[in-house]
């Protein structure tokens, strides 16, 4: 399968995370990325340095809220969606659900349809 471009994944960044914090109660970075690469069979990775930028503007936003814990010596920063989040990201879901709907309406009209030929 050919690689998905980053600017697809950029477009989709905050859609993704929401949907997956929609389903756990929290998660932590890693098992974020890891989410998605088991999800998409590796078609898809996530960064880091793509990750967080989205993590700390979702939380400036006020969907998310994130809780250090200690594990095995280390604190880890989980994150969770709060109430306008969870709002937020059936919309969010719904929205993105409609542009592929569209976007696969748009790409099968046959091309002497799509013109008024």
């Amino acid at each position: 399968m050919e690689q998905v471009s980053s600017e697809f994944l950029r477009g989709t960044l905050k859609t993704i995370v929401l949907k997956l914090l929609s389903e756990q109660d929290k998660m932590y970075g890693y098992q974020i990325t890891q989410a998605v690469k088991e999800r998409t069979q590796g078609e898809l990775t996530l960064t880091f340095g793509a990750l967080y930028p989205v993590l700390h503007k979702l939380e400036q936003e006020g969907l998310l809220i994130n809780e250090s814990i200690e594990v095995d010596g280390r604190l880890r920063k989980y994150y969770s969606l709060t109430d306008s989040g969870a709002q937020m990201a059936i919309k969010k879901v719904s929205e993105f659900e409609n542009f592929v709907s569209y976007m696969q309406q748009l790409f099968q009209t046959p091309p002497n349809l799509a013109y008024g030929n």
